[in-house]
């Protein structure tokens, strides 16, 4: 092996890590979004969990997070919940901040 070689391998294994990190703190920050939402909307723990899951489900419609702010505006309007999608937007990045910190206190 030369050294190029090795660095190379080095800048593929350090991709892969932080692809699959950016996968988990979006996965994270789905699941943390979705309890808060359920909490706006009422909902019990079993159904909370249950919502929470959907959430992260909702993210593999499309790329982005066009799917998720869709999903969260609509369900909380039809909950009676007063909600713009300004507010799920300032949400969504808090949550990314707190699944971030998360992660990184479970390493």
């Amino acid at each position: 092996m030369t050294t190029f070689d090795d660095r190379e391998r080095g800048f593929e294994t350090k991709f892969a890590h932080d692809q699959e990190m950016a996968f988990r703190v979006t996965a994270r920050r789905n699941r943390l979004i979705g309890q808060w939402a359920a909490g706006l909307m009422g909902l019990t723990a079993a159904e909370t969990d249950a919502y929470a899951k959907a959430v992260v489900q909702a993210d593999f419609e499309e790329a982005g997070d066009e799917d998720v702010i869709r999903k969260l505006l609509g369900d909380l309007v039809s909950a009676n919940v007063d909600m713009d999608e300004a507010r799920i937007r300032a949400q969504l990045d808090a949550s990314t901040i707190e699944a971030r910190r998360q992660l990184m206190e479970a390493k």
